[in-house]
């Protein structure tokens, strides 16, 4: 695998978060779409930069094809995948003129995707899943990269269903919200500098993507996830689980892993929901599988801190102190041994816990220093 392509991805990552303020969830959200040939779906307002980043993308790979349009519920397949040819007609052919509509396109970014009705929604579900558009008697390979869909809402019909569920990456787009951002935004101007890569180094990219090794620990922790979600009443298609190992490779490779680690899980927050209320209990229960240890050794890190300050805090009389030094010590080894106990159940079943043996030799330092202070040194 060229460095080269690696390093063209990272300066394109670095390049669009410059340009799409507090975006980089999404930014990294298209990346990955872009590496695992998957489609992207932002339910967000008018204003929010969806389209700019779709053909941003699309103009950072040298000779792609991008087509956007604005999807109506009077909207005709003559405006997504082209004009009736005359010429077909002729030959008894009915087929389209595709030139510079969908079906030729690399990168496609449909507004109101929802608004889709059922004379384009078939043909379009065909190239979204198979990459295939039945033009006349031909069954054409499109070549289609990534779709971008936007929407103000959720889909509420039930033959919108199947659309909605081809897009894995599902993202909620909003205004600026942190006024240094904003200002940032009015002062910007254009990139200076614009990192291309060609279609073989895209495919390059995926192939290293595809060859991201997911270890067992990572599969056991999706079994988790998912019994965790079942117990929200969140349920998860298998197809959606088996996709979502594509998603986190690609986001593994985009940040130059060679193996899915944990924090890659996290990024199934854009996933596994289907309902924005639905994203919170998602991120909540990913969080619990995948920094649960974390939490829980730092906090037995604050209350380490918080024994310290008590025993050494102004006491009355030096039987208080000694009561207070006596107590703080036993408590103290109780969280030496609570640390080492989590420290492994986490190896066990193979988490890495960032930082641990920080933590712990601040535990039990803290532990000596009191200790030694009790004993009047």
């Amino acid at each position: 695998m060229p460095d080269s392509a690696i390093t063209k991805l990272a300066r394109i990552r670095e390049e669009l978060n410059r340009m799409f303020l507090e975006r980089a969830d999404l930014i990294d959200g298209a990346i990955v779409a872009m590496l695992s040939a998957n489609h992207v779906l932002i339910i967000g307002p008018p204003g929010t930069a969806k389209s700019m980043l779709a053909d941003e993308l699309c103009g950072r790979i040298e000779g792609a094809n991008y087509f956007q349009w604005l999807l109506t519920k009077f909207s005709t397949p003559e405006e997504i995948f082209g004009a009736v040819s005359l010429k077909g007609l002729e030959e008894d052919d009915y087929r389209r003129v595709t030139s510079l509509k969908l079906p030729e396109a690399h990168i496609a970014f449909l507004d109101e995707i929802f608004k889709a009705n059922s004379s384009i929604l078939n043909a379009l579900l065909t190239i979204i899943n198979e990459r295939i558009f039945h033009n006349g008697r031909r069954r054409i390979a499109v070549p289609l990269i990534t779709m971008f869909g936007a929407s103000n809402e959720l889909p509420d019909e039930d033959e919108l269903t199947a659309l909605f569920d081809r897009f894995m990456l599902r993202f909620i787009a909003d205004y600026i919200t942190e006024e240094h951002g904003f200002l940032r935004m009015l002062a910007g101007g254009a990139e200076r500098s614009r990192t291309t890569i060609t279609f073989d180094e895209l495919h390059e990219l995926r192939v290293a993507a595809d060859a991201v090794s997911v270890p067992g620990a990572i599969l056991q922790s999706i079994v988790q996830i998912r019994r965790e979600l079942a117990r929200e009443q969140i349920v998860v298609s298998d197809r959606r689980w088996k996709n979502s190992l594509a998603i986190m490779r690609a986001h593994a490779l985009l940040l130059g892993r060679s193996a899915v680690v944990e924090d890659d899980l996290m990024f199934l927050a854009h996933v596994l929901w289907k309902d924005p209320e639905e994203r919170p209990k998602v991120v909540e229960a990913l969080r619990r599988i995948v920094r649960g240890y974390q939490d829980k050794l730092q906090e037995l890190v604050f209350e380490s801190r918080e024994l310290r300050e008590y025993a050494e805090g102004e006491w009355e009389s030096e039987e208080l102190r000694r009561r207070a030094m006596t107590e703080a010590n036993a408590k103290l080894a109780n969280i030496v041994t609570r640390f080492d106990t989590l420290l492994k159940e986490a190896s066990e079943s193979g988490r890495a816990v960032a930082d641990a043996d920080v933590m712990r030799s601040e535990v039990k330092n803290i532990q000596q220093a009191v200790f030694r202070r009790s004993v009047g040194e």
